[in-house]
């Protein structure tokens, strides 16, 4: 985790630099990744930046899909636990339910105009994070205490063979790679910043803040998870059931994952179709399937409400998709571990790696530009090594 703070950290630093091109205090602004790899690149690349993104975000949707559901199947299990005892056959099935529940209630999110754009959404996910990111630190921590000793060894859960070991590494090594960066939205946070100072230098001490919080969360749940549950820790503190009680805290921490799954799939998901909108009305100009909005009335609402087919037709087949995806592949620790090593090396590596070379006018096989490029090789082979895993373990839980 320590080194992937280090990475994240210099990627960040990279790409905070290409906000302004060609100069860091004035001349063209970049507002968002797209647009900075289209100044910097060309086109060939922002299109390959595009496909990975919109892939990113596609199977971040499904990503959370599970998740939503694993956390709503913990709050039944928690309360039937506390009621009828920890030894109760409380079912460890039933995702699939709450995946659909959660399907649908995207389905009617996704129609609602604007939303992902209120501002109350990112103040909302913020909290929620933050809220149950200190709930299994601390119930990591309790559990710990009230062993009285330190559970887990240095070679952490043992494997029956060799090969499995390696393949489990590899699949941490994606879980971490998905969760630590956040290069895709760091350039639209930096476009929020006021200058002077420069937008970098101001941000800078941002990414800083932004990293140590980040690896003291994910340090402390992940090193506490495992002191208190040893080789039985599960993959998930709050919903593997290594705690019980208080379950009302459990309860608590699932609901607040599960509000800010509810919001963050649309926030994903609106950028999706705000492009899909975007092409569609491009190439079909004079489609009325496409271009024409009905006026329906809505009972208790004021303003009658745009409906569009296209919009109906392609929301209603992607929330369906991803929910089926889900259902089909519901194993979160892979699918994320998936996610992340896909993304990880092209997004987090490679383009602000070109970026910054391009922004700074290093010339090839000097001295820095050999240093990057050194640093951009070896999480290739990083990245590389956490897909192969992450894919062998999605195959192998599907076909097992």
């Amino acid at each position: 985790m320590v080194c992937f703070a280090f990475v994240t950290y210099i990627s960040a630093f990279l790409l905070s630099h290409c906000y302004r091109s060609p100069d860091l205090e004035k001349r063209q602004r970049n507002y968002n990744y797209m647009d900075a790899v289209r100044t910097h690149l060309g086109e060939k690349r922002t299109w390959l930046c595009g496909l990975l993104q919109y892939l990113n975000l596609y199977g971040t949707c499904i990503a959370y899909t599970i998740t939503t559901a694993t956390c709503l199947r913990a709050i039944k299990r928690a309360n039937c636990y506390h009621n009828e005892g920890h030894d109760a056959p409380c079912g460890a099935h039933g995702e699939h339910f709450y995946m659909l529940l959660f399907g649908a209630a995207q389905l009617v999110l996704s129609f609602i105009p604007n939303f992902h754009s209120m501002a109350w959404l990112s103040v909302v996910a913020a909290i929620m994070s933050f809220t149950y990111s200190t709930i299994g630190l601390g119930l990591g921590l309790a559990k710990t205490i009230e062993n009285g000793t330190i559970k887990g060894s240095i070679a952490g859960v043992p494997m029956s063979t060799p090969a499995q070991k390696v393949w489990r590494v590899a699949q941490a090594i994606g879980d971490i790679a998905f969760a630590y960066p956040y290069t895709l939205v760091l350039l639209e946070i930096q476009d929020t910043l006021k200058s002077p100072p420069p937008e970098s230098e101001t941000m800078q001490k941002g990414n800083v803040i932004a990293v140590l919080a980040t690896t003291f969360f994910y340090l402390g749940v992940g090193c506490f998870g495992y002191a208190a549950f040893g080789n039985a820790a599960p993959g998930n503190l709050l919903t593997g059931f290594g705690f019980y009680e208080p379950y009302w805290l459990i309860d608590f921490a699932n609901a607040c994952i599960v509000l800010h799954l509810l919001g963050g799939y649309q926030m994903f998901s609106q950028q999706i179709f705000t492009f899909a909108d975007r092409c569609s009305a491009a190439m079909f100009p004079d489609s009325a399937f496409v271009n024409r909005f009905y006026a329906v009335r809505v009972p208790g609402v004021a303003a009658s409400y745009q409906l569009n087919l296209q919009r109906v037709c392609f929301r209603t087949a992607y929330v369906a998709s991803t929910t089926g995806l889900a259902l089909l592949f519901p194993y979160f620790n892979e699918v994320l571990g998936v996610l992340g090593a896909l993304i990880f090396w092209p997004l987090v590596i490679y383009l602000p790696v070109e970026m910054y070379c391009v922004q700074r006018g290093i010339t090839p096989w000097t001295r820095g530009w050999l240093a990057l490029q050194a640093f951009s090789a070896v999480c290739f082979v990083v990245g590389t090594f956490a897909l192969v895993g992450s894919v062998e373990g999605v195959v192998r839980k599907r076909l097992g």
